[in-house]
C-alpha cells in the first residue's frame, strides 16, 4: 500500500488533517486502533474557539456545528459568594466560542471521509513505524487479519498521549515537560436543563466545580475531586448537593435530572520538544496535554494540523521543506502560550490541601482584581477565546 502522508489515529487531528490534506489533493491513508462505534461514541470536552470553528467550516465539516453548536458570548465566574460575567464577545471585538461535543465534530470528519471514498481503517493492531529517519518512512499493521506495510513520504503521528508514535522517537532526542496535579474532576453528564446559557466557573473553599453543557437538555457538571476519587463513593444525592453549594445555586437555579455519566477526570500539563523527528511529526494529544480548566485540548490540536497542513502542501508543491522544518517551533510556541493560560485558570480556581491562608486570600485578591480591570477580563477574554495563529 502506497499513500503521501499516513496518519496513525482516527481522532480531531488525524481527521482534520487527513479533510485538509484531500482539499488540497494530497493522498493520506488513516489508521485507527479502535472501532468506528468506540471512536465516535468516546465523550470528550465540547468547547471550540472562534479560531477552531473557523478552521472546520473552511475544511467543510461544519455544516451540523453551525445548526447544533450552542454559541457563548461570555462566561460567569463565582467566588466569594458572588458572580461576574466576563464579556468575551465585547473584549475580543465580537470572539465567540462554540459548544459542540468532541464526538459530534469526530462524527462529521468520519461521515465525510467514508462519503468521499477515501481511505479510513479502524480496529487495527500491532502498527509500528520504520525508517522515520529515511526520506521512505513505512507503517507495519494489521488489519483484517493480514499484515500489512503502508509507505509513505511522511507519518503523522496522531494517536494520542498513550500511542506509538511519540514513543518511536530516541529518547535522547526527545524533551519531556510534564505537571501531574494533585486534584481531579469528578464529572456527570445529566439529562437535565443546564444551569446557564453560559459557562460557569466557581472558586469556592471546598473546592473548584464548572456548569457546562452538551444540549439544551443535557448538562455536564464537574466536581474539584481527589486523583484516586472513587466515584461510586458519590450518590446521585450528594453529588447534586455538594453542587448547589459549590455553585453557589440559588434555590432551583441548578435543574436536576438522571446522571447518565460519571467518571474521574485526571489533571496534567505535558509538552513533549520537538514534535517531528525525521519524517515523523506529531499532532495532538501525542505531543500535548493541557488540563481541561481552559478547555484547549481539542483546539491545540486543531491549531497543530493547521500548521503542519500548510507545511506539508509546501512540500509536496515542490517548495522545500522550509515549513516543515519550522512546524516543531511554530507550534510550540503557541502551545506554551496556551499552557500557560491553562495553568494559571488551574491555579486560580482550584483548591490544594497544602494552600495556607495567605495563599487562599492572595487567589481571591487575583480573582477580585481580575473581576474589576477591564485589562485583566479582556486577558482571559483573549486566551479563552483562541490565541491568533502563527502566520
Amino acid at each position: 500500500m502506497r499513500t503521501q502522508v499516513g496518519i496513525i489515529g482516527a481522532g480531531p487531528a488525524g481527521l482534520l488533517l487527513a479533510q485538509m490534506l484531500h482539499q488540497r489533493g494530497i493522498d493520506a491513508v488513516v489508521l485507527e486502533a479502535r472501532s468506528r462505534d468506540y471512536v465516535e461514541g468516546r465523550i470528550r470536552a465540547g468547547l471550540l474557539e472562534q479560531g477552531s470553528v473557523d478552521t472546520l467550516t473552511e475544511a467543510g465539516v461544519a455544516d451540523r456545528l453551525h445548526l447544533e453548536g450552542l454559541v457563548h458570548r461570555g462566561l460567569e465566574l463565582r467566588f466569594g459568594g458572588a458572580a461576574h460575567r466576563i464579556d468575551l464577545a465585547g473584549l475580543t471585538g465580537g470572539k465567540v466560542v462554540t459548544i459542540y461535543g468532541q464526538q459530534e465534530a469526530v462524527k462529521d470528519m468520519i461521515a465525510a471521509r467514508l462519503r468521499a471514498g477515501l481511505p479510513l481503517l479502524f480496529e487495527v493492531s500491532n502498527v509500528a513505524v520504520h525508517d522515520i529517519d529515511t526520506n521512505r518512512p513505512r507503517v507495519s499493521f494489521r488489519h483484517d487479519g493480514r499484515d500489512q506495510v503502508l509507505d509513505c513520504d511522511i507519518i503523522a503521528g496522531c494517536d494520542g498521549f498513550h500511542g506509538i508514535c511519540r514513543a518511536a522517537i530516541p529518547p535522547a532526542d526527545l524533551r519531556i515537560f510534564d505537571r501531574i496535579y494533585p486534584f481531579a474532576w469528578l464529572g456527570i453528564l445529566s439529562r437535565s436543563r443546564p444551569m446557564s446559557e453560559e459557562l460557569i466557573y466557581a472558586r469556592h473553599d471546598s473546592g473548584f466545580a464548572l456548569a457546562t453543557m452538551r444540549s439544551h437538555a443535557v448538562s455536564r457538571l464537574y466536581l474539584q475531586c481527589a486523583p484516586d476519587e472513587d466515584p461510586a463513593q458519590w450518590s446521585d444525592d450528594r453529588i447534586w448537593s455538594e453542587l448547589r453549594r459549590r455553585l453557589g445555586a440559588a434555590d432551583g437555579e441548578l435543574p436536576e435530572g438522571p446522571i447518565l455519566q460519571k467518571g474521574v477526570t485526571a489533571m496534567r500539563s505535558f509538552v513533549a520538544e520537538p514534535m517531528r523527528h525525521g519524517r515523523l511529526f506529531l499532532a495532538g494529544d501525542a505531543a500535548h496535554i493541557v488540563p481541561p480548566t481552559g478547555a484547549k485540548g481539542m483546539n491545540l490540536a486543531i491549531a497543530d494540523v493547521r500548521v503542519l497542513v500548510r507545511a506539508l502542501d509546501a512540500f509536496f508543491a515542490g517548495e522545500g521543506g522550509d515549513l516543515m522544518d519550522a512546524y516543531s517551533a511554530t507550534c510550540l510556541e503557541r502551545i506554551w502560550k496556551v499552557q500557560r493560560f491553562s495553568w494559571w485558570m488551574t491555579q486560580l480556581l482550584h483548591r490544594t490541601d497544602g494552600e495556607d491562608a495567605f495563599e487562599h486570600r492572595v487567589r481571591l485578591a487575583e480573582l477580585d482584581y481580575l473581576t474589576g480591570s477591564v485589562a485583566a477580563r479582556t486577558t482571559l477574554a483573549e486566551n479563552y477565546v483562541g490565541l491568533p495563529y502563527a502566520g
